[in-house]
């Protein structure tokens, strides 16, 4: 089976479905048609944004480059793949996603995003989170997943509080994806820590 054949063969599965005020929020496969949409955010959405990101700009690359980022990404299925990307949908229409970075079993760093400005803040991204981690740790044979957030960004930090607590906070010089240095929290969640965080959604009613 050729890596395209296996991308689409993929490309279908849920992995979560969760009803809100705003729709049906699913959690799914990445998949070609997701491409166009990600890489126009990542360079679209002006400078202002991407500097309170702290984007290295060199790191990003390309508009081309970033589309043959998440053209690898898309999941094929190798449990070693060292890049994979799930889309975030809201009634059919993808408003997001999540990547995870796999290197080591104890070192993984997964990254997400609302796409939509308009769809920012309003929870999609809490009452995804415990998902998103077993997603993660049923697919990909690691042992620790890390978080790692820019102390400024005071919403993912707030939406993560409620999960996980920060481990450490510290300034990193070559943070993980295309971040320029900084100061970030760090916060560690271990395959153990997945039936506490769905027991802790039960309870919660997420």
């Amino acid at each position: 089976m050729t890596r395209e054949q296996a991308a689409l063969r993929c490309s279908a599965m849920e992995y979560a479905a969760i009803n809100t005020a705003l729709g049906v929020t699913v959690l799914r496969d990445f998949a070609t048609d997701d491409i166009e949409q990600v890489a126009r955010f990542w360079h679209g959405s002006g400078s202002d944004f991407l500097d309170f990101l702290g984007i290295d700009r060199a790191r990003l690359g390309t508009l081309e480059a970033t589309r043959q980022r998440f053209t690898r990404a898309i999941r094929t299925g190798d449990t070693e793949q060292s890049s994979v990307a799930f889309a975030i949908t809201l009634n059919s229409e993808c408003v997001g996603y999540t990547l995870l970075n796999h290197y080591t079993q104890d070192v993984n760093y997964s990254h997400w995003h609302i796409i939509n400005p308009a769809l920012r803040g309003l929870g999609l991204s809490t009452r995804l989170y415990p998902y998103r981690i077993k997603t993660y740790f049923d697919l990909i044979p690691i042992n620790r997943l890390i978080h790692q957030t820019r102390t400024r960004n005071i919403a993912v930090n707030q939406m993560l509080d409620h999960w996980v607590p920060v481990a450490e906070t510290c300034y990193v010089e070559k943070p993980d994806g295309v971040a320029l240095p900084g100061e970030f929290h760090l916060r560690y969640v271990l395959r153990s820590d997945v039936p506490r965080l769905l027991d802790k959604a039960g309870a919660s009613g997420i």
